[in-house]
């Protein structure tokens, strides 16, 4: 049992989920042959090394060597604890997560205090907005309508040192919760102080909806900074979070569109508006991490910005980060807006649809590539042009392979007149290795693991007990769980060892190509385990004689070793008629 989860309910979510569907879901799949593959979503590559394999339910990259079941893949890809993901998955096929054992059986890395103090902190500070004349004062000015407050769980922090503590409990256990979540500080004679202090205040939310953090806005421009966000903490960090992304997902079930804007209240802003497709990042510039996020979120992404130097350069790290994510079906969109305008303000004036034109025009990152990279250089010169094309080659390279690669290199040649030759990928295509001679042990495990309904042909009590080598005991383990759990597929199988330092290796050896037709799988199973049966007969029988010649047997041993010379010469198969 995994936390509190059961281990039979585990092995039901497994069995009711299709990892073909999970994955294609965020991943393009082609199909090849009986498997489906892609480029690895979990390192940068230009040639196809994932796999996901519909009968064994597993998927495996032979590239980084990621794999796993669907849990597995959902909490690599979505960045989920262990329970997030299970919770996901079931809520995907309609079944609630049941839960074993009390509260003091909890796991500590569940952190459940610290989302729960999360929580209570977000509520406090909503209670604490109506009763703060100046902080009403400003949402009205600012045109926040009591929904909007309300969807955002908007909320204020009052002036004082000690407000949240006095709230949620000033105990040692509470001190180090608030501490661990970042919603105290430490002053430099140890003491502790509320962090967030007149501020407008901003909960931030997780994919699960869940508070992990605050960011905090003065109401007045003498005030600063401006903008004062949670630290890094155990549940945030801002490089791979981006504020409203749960509310934009809630609003728009089948999303096509999302805008990247730079404040908390523009997007609040678009969402009152009518544009529930407008996320921030958190005080920090685009990383690889949040393009990664926005693409699986929507396959078109904007991003909007101010006009200005410091505008550009930070539409510039979006594009650097975004380039290696540019796969078919991907693009990227740069709105550039006038100066002294920000997207709350334009929306305001302009409404709805006159925001929604600006999106539409929006400059797409091909002619924003290029226009930039031009900026400076004389297109009318072969040297400029040849500037350009130095500029270009290693950007264009970072693309992934496929059309849009492709017409970026041409463009270039088009623009510049230089071949468009570029930067050989730095990793060659991988190919699926060939499976390594294995020890009968593994060699059995492999294959029924490939086909976990073998186990019902070997009878008990297993004869290859009798070898006394490593993976034996494993073995019988595995056989045991098959016949108890009857259609079992080899991802619920493995998952059965999820806490046990076999994993990994079932892992390897559930991924590794398993050659043959399911019939002559079977005979080849059948056949290792006879051999290891066999393998185990003639140790016992040496083990037998060499202590007959240092000594007398007793009536048993005796018995056991002229039975065990006699199965040596025991013809092995009827002779033919």
């Amino acid at each position: 049992m995994r936390g509190l989860i059961p281990d039979s309910f585990i092995d039901e979510l497994l069995a009711r989920v299709d990892i073909v569907d999970v994955i294609e879901r965020r991943v393009p799949l082609k199909k090849a042959g009986r498997e489906w593959t892609a480029c690895c979503p979990f390192h940068d590559e230009r040639t196809p090394s994932f796999y996901v394999s519909p009968a064994k339910q597993f998927f495996h990259c032979f590239g980084c060597g990621a794999h796993g079941s669907a849990i597995k893949f959902l909490m690599d890809y979505e960045r989920l604890e262990f329970p997030d993901a299970v919770e996901e998955l079931a809520q995907s096929v309609g079944l609630t997560v049941p839960r074993e054992g009390g509260r003091d059986d909890r796991p500590r890395e569940d952190k459940t205090d610290l989302y729960a103090l999360l929580d209570a902190s977000a509520r406090w500070y909503q209670e604490q907005l109506p009763r703060n004349a100046e902080a009403q004062a400003y949402c009205k000015k600012r045109g926040l309508d009591a929904d909007t407050i309300a969807h955002f769980r908007l909320g204020w922090a009052p002036a004082g040192y000690d407000g949240v503590t006095k709230a949620l409990g000033n105990s040692p256990r509470r001190m180090e919760l608030l501490t661990e979540a970042g919603m105290v500080s430490t002053g430099e004679r140890g003491s502790k102080y509320d962090r967030f202090r007149e501020r407008l205040m901003f909960p931030i939310l997780d994919r699960r909806g869940r508070v992990i953090a605050f960011g905090g806005r003065v109401l007045s421009s003498e005030q600063s900074p401006k903008y004062l966000n949670s630290p890094e903490t155990p549940l945030f960090h801002k490089g791979r979070e981006l504020f409203a992304l749960w509310q934009v997902k809630q609003a728009n079930p089948k999303l096509e569109r999302i805008v990247v804007v730079e404040g908390y209240m523009d997007v609040i802003a678009l969402h009152q508006a009518g544009l529930p497709i407008a996320v921030a990042t958190l005080g920090t510039a685009t990383t690889p991490e949040h393009t990664e996020l926005l693409f699986r979120a929507a396959p078109d992404v904007v991003f909007c910005f101010d006009g200005d130097r410091a505008g550009r350069a930070a539409a510039w790290k979006a594009l650097d980060a975004a380039l290696p994510r540019l796969r078919d079906g991907r693009q990227a969109y740069f709105l550039f807006l006038p100066e002294g305008e920000d997207p709350d303000t334009l929306v305001r004036k302009e409404g709805k649809g006159g925001f929604e034109q600006r999106l539409k025009n929006a400059t797409p990152l091909s002619d924003y590539f290029f226009d930039e990279l031009s900026r400076d250089v004389d297109m009318a010169s072969l040297d400029g042009r040849a500037r350009l094309a130095e500029r270009a080659r290693p950007q264009i390279a970072r693309l992934p392979d496929g059309a849009f690669r492709d017409l970026m290199a041409q463009e270039l040649e088009r623009r510049s007149g230089a071949s468009a030759r570029l930067a050989a990928h730095a990793a060659a295509p991988v190919q699926r290795p060939v499976a390594a001679q294995r020890s009968l042990v593994r060699s059995a495990i492999a294959l029924l693991l490939a086909q976990p309904g073998m186990a019902d042909q070997v009878e008990k009590p297993y004869r290859f007990l009798r070898l006394d080598k490593p993976g034996v005991p494993l073995l019988a383990e595995l056989l045991d769980l098959a016949r108890s759990r009857p259609g079992i597929n080899p991802a619920r199988l493995v998952e059965h060892f999820a806490e046990r330092t076999e994993y990994p290796a079932l892992q390897k050896l559930m991924a590794a190509a398993v050659v043959g037709e399911p019939e002559a799988q079977r005979t080849e199973f059948m056949e290792a385990l006879a051999r290891m049966d066999e393998q185990a007969v003639a140790l016992r029988r040496e083990a037998l004689v060499a202590k007959m010649r240092g000594g007398p047997l007793d009536d048993a041993e005796k018995t056991e070793l002229r039975d065990l010379l006699a199965a040596r010469v025991r013809p092995t198969a009827a002779s033919p008629d």
